[in-house]
């Protein structure tokens, strides 16, 4: 499917907590978005990014792991207003593999955080995690 042309932005959080190495954590946050601005504050790890292709590699995960319905659910629950998010494992990330954890509590140094904000979320959900007709 071909990445929609919408305007968003995507802000990417991950808690760098004190047993945890900075470049690490930023590691991890890489590996789920593509992005080239990231920003280490106030204890966390930041990266944003104000296109949809930064979030392929989740797309492409979403698609080999048949999660849409996972993935859907999460950005559903999550949405308000103009805004979702879900939550991914930060362990996980680090070794290159985007597993969504439907709890924060799920990843036990905490969470990467995924915020979409767009006026098109419905067709931004639709090439993420498209529907799967059975």
């Amino acid at each position: 499917m071909r990445i929609p042309k919408v305007a968003c932005k995507i802000e990417v959080y991950a808690t760098v907590n004190p047993s945890e190495d900075p470049a690490k954590v930023r590691l991890a946050v890489s590996k789920v978005i593509q992005s080239n601005d990231f920003q280490y504050k106030e204890g966390s790890i930041k990266a944003t990014s104000n296109e949809l292709e930064s979030l392929l590699k989740i797309q492409e995960t979403i698609k080999k792991n048949r999660a849409n319905r996972i993935y859907r659910r999460q950005m559903r629950y999550n949405t308000k207003g103009d805004t979702t998010w879900f939550y991914l494992n930060k362990q996980a990330a680090y070794v290159d593999v985007i597993a969504i954890c439907e709890e924060s509590e799920e990843s036990a140094m905490g969470p990467i955080k995924v915020i979409i904000h767009s006026k098109d979320l419905d067709k931004i959900s639709n090439w993420l995690a498209p529907e799967i007709v059975e």
